[in-house]
C-alpha cells in the first residue's frame, strides 16, 4: 500500500485525479450493474428476452459508439469528453429509478452505455498524454484504482439492493454527479485539445485503419479479452457445475470476483515492474498472454468434482481466476503502452476508441460461442473441452503476438519502464 501511495503521489494532478475519477467511475458502475437483470426481472416482471435486449441494448451502445467517442474527445477535448461521459451516465442512472416502461428503460440502457464510449476512450488517452516516457507505470497504477473500484461497487450495491434497488440507482447517480462537479473543478484541460486544422473525420478514421501494425495488433489482443472475460461468463457457469459439498454456487462466484481483485491490487505493481525489468513492452505482451493462456490449465485437469470432489473442484476454479488476474495485470499497461506507440502519438484517442471496438466485438463473439459450447459439452460429460478450447485460443494469440514482435511491429521503440520507478 505504502509503495502504491508513493507512485501515485509522483504523478502529475491531471494523473491523479483520472485514477480516483476511474476508481469512483467503477465503484457508481459497479454497485448497479450485477444486481440490474434481477431487478428488471424480479420487481419489473419482464421476460426473459426483454432482460437480454436491455443489457444488450447497453453493451452494444458502448462498444459500438468508442470509435466515435474517441474522435469527438480528439476533436472537442479530453475533458469535455470525459465530462458528457459521467453528466450522461448520471442522467441515464437517474432514469433507471424513475421509469418502468421498456421503451423508457431502453433509453436509460443506452445513455448509461454510450456514456461509457464518451469518457472510456478519453480517459486512457488522456493519461497517456499526461504520463508521457512514465505511461506504463501510470497505466499500472490506474489499473489498482481500476480494480479496486470492481471489487468494491458490488459490495456497496448489495447493501443498498437490500433496501430497494432504485434506492441503488440513485446512490450510483449521485456517485456520477458528484464526479461531474469534481472534474470541472479539479482536472485540466490538455494542451491538445486547442489543435486546429484538422483533417476530417473520414480522414481520421482512414488514417487509423490503414496502420496495418495497430490494426494486426488489435486483432490479436481480442483473444486476451476473450479469456479475460471468463470471470464474468465460463467461471459463474462452471461454479454452478461444482457448486457442494456445503458451497453454493454464489459463495463460489463472490470468491472468483474477490481474488480476481486482490490478485490485482496487491500484485499489479510487482507484476509490471518484473516485466518492464527483462522483457520491455513487446515480449511483455507475448508472456503476458502466455499467462493468460496457461490459467484455465487447473480446470482441464480438474473440470468436474467426479474424480477429486467438491473441495478440488473449487480449488481448480479459483486457481483459475488467480491466473487470470495474474495475466490480465501482466498485459494491461504494456498494451495500453503499445496503443499509444503503434498511433505515432497521434489521434489516440480514436485509436483507442477503434481499439476497444474491435475487442467488443470480439467479446461478443467469444461469449456467444462460450455460452453455446458449455452446455453441450457439459450434457455430453466432455467438460475440460471447453477449457481447452480457450487454452488454444489464447495460444494463438500469443502466436500471433510474437509475430508481431519478431517482426518489429509491435514497436520495439515504445517505451520501456524504469525499474526503479516501480520497486
Amino acid at each position: 500500500m505504502t509503495n502504491l501511495i508513493t507512485q501515485f503521489r509522483s504523478f502529475d494532478r491531471p494523473s491523479q485525479v483520472l485514477m480516483v475519477n476511474q476508481f469512483s467511475i467503477n465503484i457508481g458502475f459497479y454497485m448497479l450493474m450485477p444486481f440490474l437483470a434481477g431487478y428488471l426481472a424480479g420487481p419489473l416482471g419482464l421476460a426473459a428476452w426483454t432482460v437480454g435486449l436491455v443489457l444488450g441494448m447497453r453493451n452494444f451502445s458502448q462498444q459500438g459508439m468508442f470509435l466515435l467517442g474517441g474522435t469527438l474527445a480528439d476533436r472537442l477535448g479530453y475533458k469535455p469528453l470525459i465530462i458528457a461521459g459521467c453528466l450522461l451516465r448520471t442522467a441515464g442512472f437517474v432514469l433507471l429509478a424513475a421509469v418502468d416502461s421498456l421503451p423508457a428503460i431502453l433509453v436509460a440502457s443506452a445513455a448509461t452505455g454510450f456514456a461509457g464510449a464518451l469518457f472510456n476512450p478519453a480517459v486512457r488517452a488522456y493519461l497517456a498524454a499526461d504520463a508521457g516516457p512514465r505511461r506504463v507505470e501510470a497505466f499500472a497504477v490506474f489499473n489498482v484504482f481500476y480494480q479496486a473500484g470492481i471489487l468494491l461497487g458490488p459490495l456497496v450495491g448489495l447493501a443498498l439492493t437490500a433496501f430497494d434497488f432504485r434506492v441503488t440507482a440513485l446512490v450510483a447517480a449521485a456517485v456520477f454527479g458528484i464526479l461531474t462537479v469534481v472534474q470541472i473543478w479539479a482536472l485540466p484541460a490538455h494542451e491538445a485539445e486547442t489543435e486546429t486544422d484538422r483533417p476530417s473525420v473520414r480522414e481520421d478514421w482512414r488514417t487509423v485503419m490503414s496502420n496495418r501494425p495497430f490494426v494486426l495488433f488489435s486483432l490479436a489482443m481480442i483473444g486476451s479479452y476473450v479469456l479475460s472475460f471468463q470471470v464474468y461468463l465460463a467461471l459463474p457457469l462452471q461454479a454452478d457445475v461444482i457448486a457442494g459439498g456445503g458451497m453454493s454456487a454464489t459463495t463460489l462466484v463472490t470468491s472468483v470476483f474477490v481474488i480476481s481483485g486482490l490478485v490485482a491490487i496487491a500484485g499489479q505493481l510487482r507484476i509490471t515492474a518484473w516485466f518492464a525489468a527483462r522483457w520491455g513492452s513487446g515480449r511483455s505482451l507475448v508472456i503476458g498472454m502466455a499467462a493468460l493462456s496457461v490459467a484455465f490449465v487447473p480446470l482441464v485437469v480438474v473440470p468436474t468434482n467426479d474424480v477429486f470432489g467438491s473441495w478440488a473442484g473449487a480449488t481448480a476454479l479459483l486457481l483459475t481466476a488467480a491466473l487470470l488476474a495474474v495475466g490480465t495485470a501482466a498485459v494491461f499497461p504494456f498494451e495500453m503502452d503499445t496503443v499509444v506507440a503503434l498511433a505515432g502519438g497521434r489521434i489516440v484517442a480514436t485509436h483507442y476508441g477503434f481499439y476497444n471496438t474491435i475487442v467488443g466485438i470480439g467479446i461478443l463473439a467469444g461469449n456467444l460461442g462460450t455460452g453455446a459450447v458449455f452446455g453441450v459439452v457439459h450434457d455430453a460429460g466432455l467438460d475440460a473441452l471447453i477449457w481447452i478450447a480457450l487454452t488454444v485460443v489464447g495460444f494463438g494469440c500469443v502466436t500471433a503476438l510474437h509475430l508481431l514482435e519478431r517482426t518489429g511491429s509491435l514497436d520495439p521503440r515504445a517505451t520501456k519502464v524504469p525499474v526503479t520507478s516501480l520497486e
